[in-house]
Order: structure tokens, then C-alpha cells, then sequence
């Protein structure tokens, strides 16, 4: 059997759904996610290996027209991803239109990449099977009208399953031959420390509104087993700062006597502890870092 081996970048605007079906095509979370747009920060690489091959899925932040130094430099990294991989999925989500945001980043697709390009009509659960058909074949017009070339129109849904399979088949099959470039047993290649910080801000996402969202940053001071604890009994400490722009967004994190905070942490906690493997106590605190969307030394500090 031929072995192929490779990278696909899901790409698309925010909150067209790629890191829910990163999470589905790798078959476990790998990537946070949430209905806020922008919430891929940094580039994410999920892996998935087969009999046939080893596909490395990776996430980018969606492309947007940057307000901020940050959002510049997220931009650069997606355009960089685009560069490197052998294959693009274009994510464009079912239950909205077709629009200048998705024309804007097929046109830096072609601009930055000649690899392969699918369209991936993401979220197909959300609409009818009828709205589906009209839904591909606009799709099919809009690669036809701005000559995208497309290699597949594929629809799936990640939070049902919907062809994911289906996907995963056509995106080994379009790989390059080539050998296994990660262990048979790895998921991701992110470090842990950063892994964690994402899970805490996922968490710390849940239920802000308007612009606190963006203006949240998480870092991991450390991560260190407690000591004089039993074999049988250990205990991991992971001590974490909450990094946002103004006083005023830092109670909101905080909330009413800590309660907001300690909802992160009870939110975070499981999840660090799955990835960890053993229990945690999580210590976070807040802090402010005015402005730290538009500092480069900030930016540098929380690592972008």
C-alpha cells in the first residue's frame, strides 16, 4: 500500500467552525474552541495517521482585516502556514452567505500558495438538506467565477460527524508519498505549557461579551508536581496568570468575591487534568497589561 504523508491548513474567516472540525477529524480536542470570532490565537497541529497515511491537520486563526499589531501578526502567520502546506481547505460555513470576507481570503490563499485548494462547507448540520444543495452548488459558482480551481466540494459536520470520514479519505488521498513524520500515538505537537493556557482561556471565554474576549491573554508560570505527596496520591500544581487591557475588564474576569475566576478554574481544571493525566490544583490570578494587543514588547512577553 502506497503511504502518503502531509499538511492541510483549514483556513477560512473567524468563526467559520475549523477548529471544531480539526477536533473531529483528529478524533480528539486538540484545539480550543468557542463561538467567539478569533479565537485561534497561534498555529495548531493536530495529527492524525492511517494505515495509508499521516495527515497533519493545521489550524490557523481566522484571516481578517487586522485593528491591532496582534491581529497583524496572526495574519503573517496564517499567510506563512498557507506557504508550507500541501493542501488548503477553504472552510465556508453552511448557514451563512457566501461574501467578500470569503473572496478576500481566497484571493490571499492564491496569492501566498499553489497547493491544492478544497472547499469545505463546514456546519452542514445547521441547514436543511435542500438549503445544503443550494448551499454547494453557490459554492461551486464561486470557485468557478473567481477561478479557484477547486480539487473537492466537500460537506461535512463536525459536531455530528457528517463526512469526516469522507474528508479525512480525500485529503490522505491528494498527499504527496512520503514517510510518517510523527509518532503512530501523537495527536498534536503543541507544548504543554501552551496547550494549558489555551484551556484556561477557553474557559475564561465562556460568557464575556464585546470586546474582553480579545483583550484576554493566559501564561503559564509553571507546572510542578507537589512535593511530600504519596505515590499513590499526586497532586500537580499549575499556577497561571489571566492577562487583560483595563482595570475595568479585570473585575469582570475576577467577578463578585472571585466567583467569576473560580468558575474558570472549575471549567479549566478538568480538562488540564485529562491532558495531564493526573490531579490538579490550579492557581490563577489577573493581571493587567494596558494596551498589550498593540505593544510589541507585550505581545513579545505573552508570546506573539
Amino acid at each position: 500500500m502506497t503511504f502518503r504523508s502531509g499538511f492541510v491548513a483549514f483556513t477560512g474567516r473567524p468563526n467559520a467552525g475549523k477548529s471544531t472540525l480539526m477536533n473531529a477529524v483528529v478524533g480528539q480536542k486538540v484545539a480550543i474552541t468557542s463561538d467567539r470570532p478569533q479565537t485561534t490565537r497561534r498555529i495548531i497541529r493536530g495529527i492524525v495517521t492511517r494505515p495509508d497515511g499521516q495527515l497533519i491537520v493545521v489550524d490557523t486563526p481566522g484571516m481578517h482585516r487586522p485593528r491591532t499589531l496582534l491581529g497583524e501578526r496572526l495574519n503573517d502567520q496564517v499567510r506563512e502556514a498557507w506557504s508550507s502546506v500541501d493542501l488548503i481547505g477553504l472552510c465556508l460555513p453552511a448557514d451563512q452567505e457566501i461574501g467578500p470576507g470569503d473572496l478576500f481570503i481566497a484571493t490571499q490563499v492564491r496569492a501566498a500558495s499553489k497547493a491544492p485548494l478544497l472547499a469545505i462547507v463546514t456546519k452542514a448540520d445547521a441547514v436543511s438538506r435542500e438549503s445544503l444543495a443550494g448551499v454547494l452548488l453557490a459554492v461551486q459558482q464561486f470557485g468557478e467565477e473567481h477561478h479557484l480551481d477547486l480539487a473537492h466540494i466537500i460537506p461535512v459536520s463536525a459536531r455530528e460527524g457528517f463526512q469526516v470520514d469522507r474528508l479525512t479519505e480525500e485529503l490522505i488521498a491528494l498527499l504527496p508519498e512520503g514517510p510518517r513524520l510523527y509518532p503512530d500515538d501523537a495527536a498534536g505537537d503543541e507544548d504543554i505549557d501552551i496547550t494549558v493556557a489555551e484551556l484556561i482561556r477557553e474557559a475564561a471565554l465562556e460568557g464575556v461579551t464585546e470586546e474582553l474576549p480579545h483583550s484576554i491573554a493566559v501564561v503559564v508560570e509553571e507546572i510542578v508536581p507537589r512535593e511530600d505527596r504519596p505515590a499513590d496520591k499526586p497532586l500537580t500544581d499549575v499556577r497561571a496568570t489571566v492577562f487583560v487591557e483595563r482595570d475595568s475588564q479585570k473585575g469582570i474576569i475576577i467577578g463578585k468575591g472571585g466567583s467569576r475566576l473560580r468558575q474558570v478554574g472549575a471549567q479549566a481544571r478538568p480538562e488540564i487534568e485529562r491532558l495531564l493525566g493526573v490531579p490538579v490544583f490550579l492557581d490563577l490570578h489577573v493581571k493587567v497589561a494596558k494596551d498589550w494587543q498593540r505593544d510589541p514588547k507585550q505581545l513579545r512577553r505573552l508570546g506573539f
